[in-house]
């Protein structure tokens, strides 16, 4: 019989119980998936930040078992603290959970002892030791089921300790019965810089794992039955295993004794005994007679009430997530708390005590805090200054950038999407440069030649005229396609109207005052009466000076520009409607 086997086998029992048909395909998960797992497991040092799309993770002591971790998670700016087991307590190998140095908005913690306080660590051991003392002075074999990682180094230290003050009792042997035990030991005797200070002076002198009178039992068949002994053997709670098989041996000897050293679920052997019945059943289904001695000594590294009270006024969270725990304790634990804190003004608590699979939903406003990056950053931005750019949003960062820059800051790639429409017009370019005119005030002939002829307006639009037809070209973006279509709207009323009986209209330029009296009535019934102030208006009588909400634009008068350096918006808006108003007025 193989411990290891049957520890491992024990195990999967306890953690992916089988329905009452025993199909596979009702585990929890496979071996399959564990092996799947691997490839998405990053390895962290304590205090070391990781961050994973987005997500940051911290790591910190937790003083549970050698390498247990708390974990500090930030997500959106939103920090949680997962404790998982944890103690505050040090103890003889140990170090203390730690506290981070920061203030989480949640933790998720423990309530496995609920409001239980756990005695002092002296007072303790010397109980412990003196049970086993007396248990194998009188003949008797002492059972001490423990898992095999955590609580079994440290008894085994102090087992080790007081045989070695006992001399009478050096011919008593200790023996650990657990394979998976004996892999722990390996690992035990090479990572002492990662337990306490105490640990870690003793190695000076000697490793403080390499026991002088304990020893480990590799399987049942070599272990000799005959007398007083000491045996720590797992499973903990005596489900199955050889700690079940070595109980059934001794319980019905009064001389034995059990000592259960940790925590124990309802329903397992090491609870049921807890209540000393007279009788127990085997693994068969017998009853045995519960002769032999039963005492309960809390060497658990899980955090008790008065360590869990402390470490929450430590961190002073908003919210408390208990889980972990028996929901009697639970619901005792959240009870104390709220008690305790209810007229603590620095800490207001918000505590859940979740089933499993409930969700708990939480609501946070955090601000966004996007960076500009790139050539909008050369200068201090001033008091009041619009930026504009694109917003890049990537897990939970935001960054503000030119869309140039897009490439050589983020992954994606810009594009150029230019547009080319072909519309037949049988009219003469003298016709399509003055609807052009018209609408948009001003007109840049590009070239000019007989049979071809090629104007631009609003700085976008490109437009070539060949006889019997018309070609649009711009660059494609939202502003660009407004003035295309309105550029195609006029081309086409101008093919569809043709050319005036009476010729071409002449275009009169407007009188600049003309246009000053005319502009500010349209700006006022635009944009209220407030937006022009006759102490703001240049005295030089060429500019006009607009505010409309906080911004400020500028109509230059002489060759009819706009300018808003705060909102490029509002600067189109106020061109196209002066443009407009210059061609009502030059067509009077």
């Amino acid at each position: 019989m193989d411990l290891g086997d049957t520890y491992e086998e024990s195990d999967k029992l306890t953690i992916m119980p089988l329905n009452s048909g025993g199909l596979p395909d009702q585990l929890l998960y496979s071996d399959r998936d564990i092996v799947a797992s691997l490839d998405h497991i990053d390895t962290i040092d304590f205090h070391q930040e990781l961050e994973v799309n987005g997500i940051k993770f911290s790591a910190y002591h937790a003083g549970h078992v050698l390498g247990a971790a708390m974990f500090l998670i930030e997500i959106a700016g939103v920090k949680i603290l997962y404790t998982g087991d944890f103690s505050r307590q040090e103890d003889r190998h140990l170090m203390c959970a730690e506290i981070p140095p920061i203030r989480p908005d949640v933790l998720i913690t423990e309530a496995t002892y609920g409001i239980h306080i756990h005695d002092k660590r002296e007072e303790r051991e010397a109980r412990f030791t003196s049970l086993v003392h007396d248990i194998v002075t009188r003949g008797g074999r002492c059972l001490i089921p423990a898992f095999a990682l955590g609580r079994a180094q440290e008894l085994m230290l102090i087992l080790d300790e007081y045989w070695d003050n006992h001399p009478e009792l050096h011919d008593i042997p200790i023996y650990y019965a657990s394979q998976l035990a004996r892999k722990c030991m390996a690992v035990y005797q090479t990572y002492i810089y990662a337990m306490n200070e105490r640990i870690r002076n003793q190695l000076a002198n000697n490793n403080p794992f390499c026991f002088r009178h304990i020893s480990n039992l590799k399987s049942i068949e070599h272990f000799d039955d005959s007398g007083p002994c000491v045996v720590m053997a797992s499973p903990g709670m005596m489900q199955s295993g050889l700690s079940r098989e070595l109980f059934e041996n001794w319980c019905t000897d009064k001389r034995n004794g059990v000592i259960i050293a940790g925590y124990c679920v309802e329903g397992t052997l090491a609870k049921q005994i807890l209540s000393l019945p007279t009788e127990v059943p085997t693994m068969s289904g017998q009853m045995l007679p519960l002769k032999c001695s039963v005492d309960y000594i809390s060497f658990s590294a899980h955090t008790d009430y008065q360590q869990t009270s402390a470490f929450i006024r430590e961190l002073k969270p908003s919210y408390v997530v208990l889980v972990h725990g028996e929901q009697n304790e639970m619901l005792r634990l959240c009870g104390a708390l709220q008690r305790e804190y209810e007229d603590d003004e620095t800490c207001r608590l918000e505590i859940f005590t979740p089933k499993n699979c409930v969700p708990v939903n939480l609501r946070f406003r955090g601000e966004k805090v996007a960076k500009i990056l790139g050539s909008l950053a050369h200068s201090a931005p001033k008091e009041g200054q619009t930026i504009s750019g694109v917003l890049v949003k990537k897990n939970f960062a935001y960054h503000i950038l030119t869309p140039g820059e897009l490439p050589t800051y983020t992954e994606l790639a810009t594009t150029v999407v230019n547009q080319v429409i072909s519309i037949p017009f049988t009219g003469s370019a003298n016709l399509l440069k003055f609807h052009l005119a018209l609408l948009a005030g001003s007109v840049e002939t590009v070239s000019q030649k007989s049979d071809n002829v090629q104007y631009r307006v609003f700085d976008a639009i490109n437009i070539t005229w060949r006889p019997q037809q018309i070609t649009m070209e711009w660059q494609s973006n939202p502003t660009s396609d407004m003035y295309a279509d309105a550029v195609q709207n006029v081309i086409l009323r101008a093919a569809m109207q043709g050319m005036p009986p009476r010729g071409l209209p002449h275009l009169i330029e407007p009188n600049k005052e003309q246009f000053r009296s005319a502009l500010e009535v349209a700006l006022q019934d635009a944009f209220g009466i407030d937006c022009l102030e006759e102490e703001i208006i240049k005295p030089d009588a060429n500019h006009v000076i607009v505010h409309v909400d906080s911004h400020v634009a500028e109509v230059n008068l002489c060759d009819l520009s706009v300018s808003c350096k705060t909102n490029p918006r509002l600067e189109h808006i106020l061109q196209v409607m002066v443009n407009r108003l210059n061609h009502c007025i030059s067509a009077m």
